[in-house]
């Protein structure tokens, strides 16, 4: 990664954007528009073609989304509305290890998602957890905002990080992917490793290489393990992989009874500050989207390194600032990560 300055070695990735400059992006009016997201396109598609998406079914469906200690007035306000439906926009999604009535879990997995509706495209950008950002005078690592600031302090760092602004949030609990996967009979991957720990899973504890169905239990172990020789960034490579496919999977199928199943699960494991309706309005717009050609992965340049004892993700910000111009784009940004730390040619 060649001209690129590290933070850590005199540069203070979150004051890159001036307090001007995101004041005067809160003083837009907010409102909510159309998201997706790999188990938000689901729920998209599902309410609009299955036809099962009754008043009541609807109403209970959106309170179980819009929970009201996540989605808050801050949150809300961090948010961005977008100059017109169909321009493309860019949506935070937290991967979290929480559970139904929760308040503290962390945030495990960091996606900004850039979609753009007329052009059926979105782009996937991981954002390693454990990268090295100054919040409020203090150095932490990235999830530490969500501990301090939630969903509201997240959408306003990596704002600020990635230099775009924000239109809707999404997280989603790693306990109820596997609901959605059994759900949908299963999602098919292409497993590109042998994986295997029975030091820190009981239920799977293996995968073997090659393309499979995975069920339920199946792929939580394939999203959620981490101890690779890169650590975080094959599992961040294993998450991108399975959003495709199971975006692939919910857009193939036309079960009703799958489709009610899907949807309960969703609103089961997804918190977003949009509604019913607005998602539903997405799916005609993303009919006939691409999957294979049409989602590109990649994740912020960036290499392990400890700075005063601690272990941090360190990201080359002029290399992601050249890769942001690529997203925004609407272009392939992959070619970034090529030669990097944590690249791969599975991908």
């Amino acid at each position: 990664m060649s001209g690129g300055r590290f933070a850590g070695q005199g540069r203070d990735p979150y004051s890159r954007a001036s307090a001007g400059d995101y004041h005067d992006r809160l003083a837009k009016k907010r409102r909510r528009g159309f998201a997706l997201r790999t188990l938000l396109i689901a729920l998209v598609v599902l309410l609009a073609g299955s036809g099962v998406a009754v008043a009541a079914w609807v109403g209970n469906i959106q309170s179980r989304m819009n929970n009201s200690e996540v989605v808050t007035t801050e949150l809300r306000e961090a948010l961005t509305e977008r100059d017109a439906p169909k321009d493309p926009y860019y949506v935070l999604l937290l991967g979290t290890d929480g559970r139904p009535g929760e308040t503290q879990y962390r945030s495990d997995t960091i996606i900004l998602a850039r979609i753009d509706p007329q052009q059926k495209v979105a782009t996937l950008l991981s954002i390693p957890r454990d990268t090295m950002v100054t919040w409020k005078g203090s150095t932490m690592k990235l999830n530490g905002v969500h501990t301090y600031d939630g969903a509201a302090g997240m959408v306003q760092v990596v704002s600020d990080l990635c230099h775009v602004e924000i239109s809707h949030y999404a997280e989603v609990n790693f306990d109820g992917l596997s609901g959605i996967t059994d759900a949908l009979g299963g999602v098919t991957v292409n497993v590109d490793m042998d994986i295997k720990d029975t030091i820190h899973f009981d239920d799977v504890t293996e995968l073997q290489k090659g393309e499979q169905v995975l069920n339920g239990a199946q792929a939580l172990f394939y999203c959620r393990c981490r101890y690779f020789a890169d650590g975080d960034y094959t599992r961040m490579r294993h998450q991108r992989t399975f959003v495709k496919s199971l975006i692939a999977q919910v857009l193939s199928t036309t079960d009703p009874t799958k489709l009610v199943g899907v949807v309960n699960s969703c609103a089961d494991m997804v918190i977003t500050d949009m509604s019913v309706t607005e998602i539903a309005s997405l799916a005609n717009e993303m009919r006939g989207m691409n999957t294979e050609d049409g989602i590109y992965t990649a994740f912020v340049p960036s290499v392990p390194q400890m700075v005063d004892g601690v272990s941090y993700v360190v990201a080359d910000w002029d290399q992601l600032d050249e890769m942001m111009k690529v997203i925004d784009a609407g272009q392939d940004p992959s070619s970034f990560n090529e030669g990097g730390y944590g690249n791969s040619s599975a991908e």
